[in-house]
């Protein structure tokens, strides 16, 4: 009886790991990728966050929505566990040409932008990066399919890691959308 009774123990244990495992396969912490450094920027580290992240470009109409980001940080990054995740792209028309170094110093000199950006990745096409055919995919984010429109476009992702809404390229960062989901539990 006690070995039927161990027996059942772990394979129900067994079952709750697999259904962890794949829950956790449907949330961003799963992904590591490069910031705009070199260096490992590990997504499990946002873990309890609200997270913006967005496609960024230096040479586009809406390149101007770095200082709203940026304003938005500022306000709400420190105090209220939100943080915003810049992804540089050159899949627009080109409209972000530069190497690593020189989108960070033209965020910086041009808007004082602090917030964590990435290596400039694909958000679109055969060679998207992973973490965009995830926010893009539903079967990979179990939530919707959605397709990048245009650069700063924005992904809202839950505490838990989990995407909650896609918000429109043309729509700013001070958006009152965007400041209610930022200040709701």
């Amino acid at each position: 009886m006690n070995k039927l009774m161990l027996m059942v123990a772990a394979l129900l244990l067994s079952s709750l790991s697999i259904v962890f495992a794949q829950n956790e396969d449907k949330t961003i912490y799963q992904f590591q990728v490069e910031d705009i450094n070199g260096k490992t920027f590990d997504m499990s580290s946002l873990k309890g966050k609200k997270v913006m992240i967005v496609n960024t470009a230096s040479k586009c109409g809406l390149t101007p929505q770095y200082k709203g980001l940026e304003e938005l940080y500022e306000k709400y990054g420190k105090k209220d566990d939100f943080i915003i995740i810049g992804f540089p792209s050159n899949d627009f028309l080109s409209q972000e040409p530069g190497t690593n170094s020189e989108i960070a110093q033209f965020c910086q000199k041009n808007y004082g932008v602090t917030f964590p950006m990435m290596s400039k990745i694909k958000v679109k096409g055969d060679d998207k990066a992973p973490i965009y055919q995830f926010l893009t995919e539903k079967s990979k984010n179990g939530v919707e399919d959605s397709k990048v429109k245009w650069n700063f476009q924005k992904y809202l992702i839950g505490r838990d890691g989990r995407i909650e809404k896609v918000i429109s390229p043309n729509v700013k960062p001070d958006d009152k959308e965007i400041i209610e989901w930022i200040e709701s539990k």
